[in-house]
């Protein structure tokens, strides 16, 4: 018996999605085999979000994590290098069904205000616009699993939009890459809902 849903899992929530361009050796090195780091002109583009899952999905949580877009040869893919949340089931689910390197954290959210994981970062949001409607999403996450390549499938619908916002990503803590940089922009993903997990062929 396990305490996690199986897969795969039907996701509702919102999140706030932070865009870098950061140099190629500042950039988290990825791990997932036969991949490589997407570069513009020498820069790696990484990601930074704060994710909150709530009803109906099977579990609800806070997260916040740091991804790598990567090419498996010319297909893109999106490595999740560091990730945490407030879920134990979680936690272990994304480990054992996705190799997601989950961790746990302590969260503090007001909802579109203000975003904390401790001794990690926080968010504060000042404003966003949305789009009038969803629009569909497809993407496919690769992940380490004891050294062979995992490719895992999320799609769903999100309604995008753009958000006014200051992260702060702590100098000692582990996503220090990213400290005193700013996003090119910050993305609102408000709602979303994204099913994760059916194994990619």
């Amino acid at each position: 018996m396990t305490d996690y849903p199986d897969e795969p899992w039907d996701l509702h929530g919102h999140a706030y999605v932070g865009v870098w361009l950061l140099p190629r050796d500042l950039a988290p090195a990825v791990s997932a085999p036969g991949t490589r780091t997407v570069t513009l002109l020498g820069r790696a583009i990484v990601c930074a979000a704060f994710f909150v899952y709530e009803e109906p999905s099977p579990l609800t949580y806070d997260e916040i994590m740091a991804t790598v877009l990567v090419r498996e040869g010319w297909r893109p893919r999106v490595s999740i290098t560091h990730i945490w949340v407030n879920s134990v089931a979680s936690r272990d689910g994304g480990r054992r069904l996705w190799a997601i390197p989950k961790d746990l954290a302590d969260f503090d959210v007001a909802r579109h205000s203000s975003y904390a994981a401790q001794g990690i970062g926080s968010l504060a949001v000042r404003r966003s616009r949305r789009l009038p409607w969803r629009l569909p999403v497809g993407f496919r996450i690769a992940q380490d699993r004891a050294g062979t390549l995992l490719v895992s499938l999320v799609s769903g619908r999100i309604r995008l939009g753009l958000a006014t916002a200051k992260w702060s990503l702590a100098g000692d803590g582990p996503l220090a890459f990213l400290n005193g940089r700013r996003p090119l922009l910050t993305l609102a993903c408000r709602p979303f809902n994204l099913l994760f997990g059916r194994r990619a062929a």
